[in-house]
């Protein structure tokens, strides 16, 4: 079988597995894993975890590159002394710090963006609670 072939064959697949999921209907419909309970927004939840990926982005900024020096060194040594493996250690290294860097980026996004999202409903909720007390107190005045 060619690759085009398998490849057909496989989105193929994917493709009835995603409307048989899409077209199912829980057996019991209510909150809980396949329920069809509604979205809550727990802070705490979220500012954990947007905490954990601002840890982790600085971690991995600081702990991820204690080896970059010295392994450019030994890839240099052993270029030098006319070993491929030294071109492939270089390759190596690039390559360990270009996904470095987009696994910073990534938790840099993740932390920012819940941070965003609960700023975000925060504001939301102020200006629903300031909109309703307002209502409320229209009614009353008419």
């Amino acid at each position: 079988m060619s690759f085009d072939e398998e490849w057909a064959a496989a989105r193929a697949t994917a493709a009835a597995n995603v409307s048989l999921r899409l077209n199912h209907v829980p057996a019991s419909p209510g909150p809980g894993p396949g329920g069809g309970g509604d979205l809550e927004l727990n802070q705490d939840h979220i500012g954990a975890i947007g905490t954990e990926a601002h840890k982790l982005h600085a971690r991995l900024q600081a702990d991820a590159k204690h080896a970059t020096t010295a392994t450019a060194e030994a890839a240099g040594a052993l270029a030098k002394e006319g070993f491929a493996s030294g071109a492939a250690l270089t390759r190596l290294n690039s390559r360990w710090e270009g996904q470095v860097k987009t696994l910073v980026a990534a938790c840099a996004q993740i932390s920012n963006g819940l941070n965003y999202s609960l700023s975000s409903h925060n504001k939301e909720e102020q200006q629903l609670y300031a909109e309703f007390t307002a209502s409320k107190i229209d009614e009353y005045l008419k």
